[in-house]
């Protein structure tokens, strides 16, 4: 068992429980899927690019990732409709509380000047999303291979009604939230 999914079930459950009154234990927020997703609009011009994205994609979270395609033709970015234009990754189970245990305890503490993750990545309805300049934060990837370096967005779905819930949930597994 992961080390996260062990701080869950033993440290986040019983303090929720007790800090917002859930009397059942169904009732308690959980993480639910991670989706990792790597923007590439460059592709549009060359579309090998796709697979060195894909590579590194694959590599940070130990699984395929898919390629996401335009929906829309766009003259103004020369895309067309079915592009490919990203690649994205959605994590559950064991896959999604590895990929948190890295993302929280190797990645972030590399990124320069790091004080925390902002706390305004809620979107309203208990879901937090957090965008990384950079793939060389993940000890996977190796930097001479890097030919450029490319951002993703990591958001974290959870069952949590509220923002208040949800960031509640994160700091006990061990986000660290920058203090506001």
């Amino acid at each position: 068992m992961s080390r996260i999914k062990d701080r869950y079930l033993n440290e986040a459950v019983p303090a929720l429980r007790k800090e917002f009154g859930y009397t059942n234990i169904m009732a308690v927020p959980k993480v639910e899927k991670v989706v990792v997703n790597m923007g590439l609009g460059e592709a549009t011009q060359n579309v090998k690019i796709i697979d060195t994205a894909h590579d590194e994609l694959a590599r940070v979270t130990g699984q395929r990732p898919v390629t996401t395609r335009s929906k829309k033709s766009i003259a103004a970015f020369k895309v067309r409709q079915g592009m490919p234009i990203g690649s994205m990754v959605t994590l559950r189970g064991a896959r999604m509380w590895d990929f948190l245990d890295r993302l929280m305890n190797i990645a972030l503490p590399r990124v320069r000047d790091f004080k925390g993750v902002s706390p305004k990545g809620f979107d309203g309805r208990g879901n937090y999303t957090l965008g990384l300049r950079d793939q060389l934060l993940f000890p996977e990837i190796d930097y001479l291979k890097v030919d450029k370096a490319r951002g993703m967005n990591v958001s974290v779905v959870t069952t949590a009604r509220s923002d208040q819930e949800a960031r509640r949930l994160l700091q006990l597994i061990g986000m660290p939230f920058r203090a506001s």
